[in-house]
């Protein structure tokens, strides 16, 4: 069975790469055509590209020089540490009178500064610390998620002592607070609504976690741990200048329990999350670079001597992991790191209406988060000038181009009913002659099911050819969203509560 299933697997992936390759050299050859035909000659071939995205193509070659980079270090860092602790070895061998003919090992009064908390200084670079000296709490902030947060304190316990999980049930309606006590977690009930942030201030504030503990993992109440990812994090943390671990999100595949709906959302965010994280955020969070603009607040780890200077609960914001990211390099708290040890399995909404919302919610957050802080001289911005002029730039293309498709659709389906339409028959032979409906569907939709081939193949998962039909409607209305919340970020001011979508058990 397990041999049927691995040829099968294999099978699926060859195919749909076959049939990504096809598609793209029969895409160049004609869009390049195209743009040669137009006479927009650079213009023209820039616009080719963009609908792969330039930012994903800048951040895939800086992420393959960053695996080159940390290729490198993990065979010099092992002869480094070995050499440290052949240092640190015949320190300890050495002692040193002192005044009054006191006698003290050398390296004890830095020893001793440590224990005590005192700082050192900030010229000197930190040490590597060792990762299973790293004391972590895992804050589970819940409203109403009674189906859900059982699977979400069992994956936190199977990783963490119970004594060191802290749940806070933001004035749940329903068992939430009942569910987690049982378990013998630690649990904060809030009687008033705070919202996601104001639960995770409450929850530091209350059990004073930032001065217990060296690191906080915020756990959403949908999410499941991977059982690697506390030894991912601690890995990463070890390093002094990380402030942050971003933590590497895996849609929950569980096709037997979702619509058809359901599916197509979950293996569209599949694809999003694939791209968006191994393509672009592993390039923005390399060591060099440090430009991830968003930690995602579904499992990610804060250091608690950055979380101390992070405002987390700010008027106005709707959510609270772009700020929290934004905080991070604004107050230059250090570094914020990435790596796919650190995977969490989400649950992806099950109705086009609560995925509506959600996007509506993350995007809406974005925007509040770039009116909040501002502009300020840095790499980051930069980089993240360049991410929003083409999200806008895109997202317009998109819409413009969707409207004209559909435009040309009817005037070629329907005929002569719409094109008598006065302006109508002008205006269909006017874009008819700039933009064929064939040069539109295959400059639309070709590049975007491209990449759902490539997914497929990755996956070995011969359904997603099928869902990956429809995510080119989906992604018009992610762009519609980016371009809606712009206005709404400066005229709107959020409380942050919870709307939370319809979830089903993970147990």
């Amino acid at each position: 069975m397990r041999t049927a299933r691995f040829l099968g697997g294999l099978l699926t992936g060859l195919i749909a790469l076959t049939l990504a390759v096809t598609l793209f050299v029969y895409w160049f050859g004609f869009a390049t055509d195209m743009a040669a035909a137009s006479g927009l000659g650079a213009l023209g071939y820039a616009f080719l590209w963009l609908a792969f995205g330039a930012n994903l193509l800048l951040w895939t070659v800086i992420g393959l020089v960053r695996l080159a980079d940390d290729s490198v270090r993990a065979v010099v860092r092992p002869r480094a540490a070995g050499r440290s602790r052949a240092v640190r070895r015949r320190a300890r061998e050495r002692v040193l009178v002192g005044a009054g003919g006191a006698v003290r090992a050398e390296g004890e009064g830095e020893a001793a500064g440590a224990a005590s908390g005192k700082d050192s200084d900030p010229a000197v670079p930190a040490e590597r610390a060792s990762p299973e000296d790293i004391s972590l709490a895992v804050i589970i902030p819940a409203h109403n998620e009674e189906p859900v947060i059982g699977a979400a304190i069992a994956s936190a316990m199977s990783l963490f002592p119970r004594w060191d999980v802290y749940v806070v049930s933001d004035s749940s309606r329903d068992s939430t607070a009942e569910i987690a006590a049982k378990t013998g977690v630690n649990v904060l009930e809030l009687l008033t609504n705070r919202g996601k942030a104001g639960a995770i201030e409450a929850v530091i504030e209350e059990f004073a976690l930032t001065d217990n503990y060296d690191g906080v993992l915020i756990l959403d109440a949908d999410t499941e741990l991977d059982p690697g990812y506390v030894d991912g994090a601690r890995r990463q943390l070890a390093d002094p200048s990380v402030a942050a671990v971003a933590g590497f999100v895996v849609s929950e595949w569980k096709p037997r329990e979702r619509t058809f709906v359901g599916r197509t959302i979950s293996a569209y965010r599949d694809r999003l999350y694939f791209m968006l994280q191994y393509l672009m955020r592993f390039g923005q969070t390399w060591r060099y670079a440090n430009t991830a603009f968003i930690v995602p607040g579904f499992a990610s780890v804060y250091r608690t001597r950055a979380l101390r200077e992070i405002e987390v609960n700010p008027k106005g914001l709707v959510i609270e992991d772009f700020n929290m990211t934004f905080e991070v390099h604004h107050k230059r708290l250090g570094r914020v790191s990435m790596d796919p040890d650190t995977k969490a399995y989400s649950q992806d909404p099950f109705t086009f209406r609560d995925y509506y919302k959600q996007v509506s919610r993350w995007t809406l957050g974005f925007w509040q988060t770039v009116r909040r802080h501002g502009f300020w001289p840095s790499l980051f911005w930069a980089c993240l000038a360049l991410y929003i002029l083409e999200v806008v730039l895109v997202s317009l293309v998109l819409l413009v181009t969707s409207v004209i498709g559909l435009f040309v659709l009817a005037g070629t389906l329907i005929g002569e009913p719409v094109l008598a339409l006065p302006y109508i028959g002008g205006a269909f032979t006017a874009v008819t002659a700039l933009l064929p409906l064939l040069a539109i569907a295959i400059g639309l939709f070709v590049p975007d099911y491209m990449l759902t081939c490539l997914m497929a193949a990755i996956r070995r998962r011969p359904s997603y050819l099928v869902y990956g039909l429809l995510f080119f409607p989906i992604r018009v209305v992610d762009a519609y969203l980016a371009l809606r919340m712009i206005p709404k970020a400066w005229t709107t001011e959020s409380d942050g509560r919870w709307a939370s979508p319809d979830r089903v058990s993970n147990r």
